[in-house]
């Protein structure tokens, strides 16, 4: 048998912390999630700390990937549990030429009642259960064994028998199997050709089980062939074992030498790794071996689901940061353990089962309080991680004109300036500029860029999405947005649906917006003309505009 196995990579899976942002993710939520994830692990080195984002990257957030040389988090659909997460994953398997002996001792000594089996290119090809080992057993109980159907090879025997061959070459047994006890001159004896005798010291029944056509000869007790009974077996071509069991024992152990591919199960329950827990659970309670085999692309074994490992596992856990709505949060999050909430908005709607630290913090961006986490605790960030943040404060802050920021936003400006070794607010302009322009981008992404969703005390809820611009000639497509919008605004059943147009170097909003414009309008105290609300001075979706239409409710 051999096992599958990753040692310290399978204990580090096992503490794996994912840090994720919100939905539709900006510069400043991908940004948090990258440099959380490396203070964090960093502290707590004995965990897996993996950043994750919950949607695309933005035109903005690809730029300052681009230019810190950071990598994109890996895109994570949902946190319910899946396979692998709680699968087995050092776990025996047998090749199809082992004796079944070998297979059932490590399913005994694992506690399994299947033990998956490879073909030589480690294939599955099936499993041997311990019902099929068990009906093997009972069936043989009352009548002699046979290897008919499980051809088997003496050496084979020999290992299970732990005995010594002394007469002959490489064999393969294919007959039924005997043990010979009485007086052979009154035997009608059944032994016919191919099959393997099982004989004590009597060496007229060891004569006359080779006379008969037998192939294997075993000596049981620990007892030599006598010379007489080895040349005979020579000259025949019988192959002489001998065993140190008793003939009972011997011809039992010969039975469980046959290769456990012939008593697998060939239609064996298998799942893929990513497969969610909650879609096979019922599938492996419902197998009689109480298992499934984890298999990848190519249905090589990669793990083992057994039924006690689907009693109360472990969900997976979460770092949140820059939000706190289970609206904008990952898929599942209701079935994950958060560990940790780290946001500078309003505290939201996450539910948690048990207490955990959660911070907020009203700062100009969630980067600001990534940043100076880094610094209480004497880290640096990398220069990749630190190009990102920078990017985040100023995308948030809006170059520092938002009425968000705060002195420590600009304090964390100041020292990053220092690390990077660049002037931050050039940084900041050629960011916008690069990346301001959305001519060329389709109106159903502009208007769920950076979309956040907000619920109201009636139990419905809005939509603000917001992109930043130099100069308003977006506005020009002002009718093909509001249908974007309203579309967006229908399909989610929202009361409210509005995209935040804000022109940082004029430092106003354009609002559009569908849906219930009668509270819109009281909320700005301002008409909407053809869909659009002007607000001038208004930058801040968290502080200007969110607060505004929810109040207004």
């Amino acid at each position: 048998m051999c096992a599958v196995s990753e040692g310290a990579e399978s204990a580090r899976r096992a503490r794996r912390i994912y840090v994720t942002g919100h939905r539709n993710p900006d510069t400043d939520s991908i940004a948090s999630a990258i440099a959380y994830a490396e203070l964090k692990g960093r502290q707590d080195p004995g965990a897996d700390y993996v950043p994750v984002r919950l949607g695309a990257v933005n035109a903005q957030t690809a730029w300052a990937l681009r230019r810190s040389g950071a990598k994109a988090p890996e895109l994570m659909e949902h946190v319910m549990l899946r396979v692998r997460d709680v699968m087995r994953e050092d776990f025996p398997i047998a090749g199809h030429h082992q004796p079944l002996q070998e297979v059932g001792r490590t399913m005994a000594a694992e506690d399994l009642d299947l033990a998956p089996v490879v073909d030589d290119d480690g294939h599955l090809i099936g499993v041997v259960t311990e019902r099929a080992l068990a009906r093997r057993y009972i069936r043989e109980a009352r009548k002699s064994h046979t290897l008919r159907e499980a051809p088997t090879s003496v050496a084979a025997i020999v290992q299970v028998l732990d005995g010594e061959q002394i007469e002959g070459g490489d064999a393969t047994v294919a007959g039924r199997v005997w043990v010979h006890s009485i007086d052979a001159q009154r035997s009608d004896s059944k032994i016919s050709e191919g099959d393997a005798v099982v004989v004590g010291n009597r060496v007229d029944a060891q004569r006359q089980s080779i006379e008969l056509g037998a192939s294997l000869l075993v000596t049981s007790n620990g007892m030599a062939a006598e010379d007489e009974i080895l040349e005979l077996a020579r000259e025949r071509g019988v192959c002489v074992v001998t065993s140190p069991l008793d003939s009972y024992l011997t011809s039992r152990m010969i039975s469980l030498a046959a290769p456990c591919e012939a008593m697998i199960d060939r239609d064996p329950l298998t799942v893929r790794r990513n497969d969610l827990v909650a879609d096979v659970a019922e599938q492996v309670k419902d197998v009689h071996y109480r298992a499934a085999v984890a298999v990848d692309a190519d249905g090589r074994p990669v793990g083992l689901v057994t039924r006690s490992d689907l009693v109360s596992p472990q969900p997976r856990r979460v770092i949140l940061v820059d939000h706190a709505e289970s609206a904008q949060s990952v898929t599942g999050v209701e079935q994950a353990e958060i560990v940790e909430i780290l946001d500078h908005h309003h505290i939201g709607s996450i539910e948690t089962r048990v207490p955990v630290t959660a911070t907020f913090d009203p700062v100009g961006s969630t980067a600001t309080l990534v940043t100076e986490r880094f610094r209480a605790n004497g880290f640096e960030p990398t220069r990749e991680t630190a190009g990102m943040l920078l990017a985040a404060v100023l995308s948030d802050t809006v170059l520092l004109n938002s009425p968000t920021t705060t002195e420590r936003d600009r304090a964390v400006i100041s020292y990053l300036e220092s690390l990077l070794g660049l002037e931050a607010q050039k940084f900041g302009r050629e960011m916008f500029e690069a990346t301001s322009d959305v001519s060329d981008i389709p109106a159903s992404e502009i208007v769920t860029r950076d979309a956040k969703e907000y619920q109201l005390p009636a139990g419905e809820s809005i939509s603000i999405a917001q992109i930043e611009v130099v100069g308003m000639p977006v506005l020009e497509r002002r009718e093909e947005l509001l249908d974007a919008i309203e579309e967006v605004r229908e399909r989610n059943d929202y009361a409210i649906a509005a995209l935040m147009v804000t022109d940082i170097l004029a430092r106003g909003t354009e609002l559009i917006a569908c849906g219930d414009l009668n509270t819109l309008e009281r909320a700005f105290k301002s008409r909407a003309e053809n869909g659009v609300i002007s607000l001038p001075g208004v930058m801040s979706r968290k502080k200007q505009v969110a607060p505004a239409l929810l109040g207004a409710y």
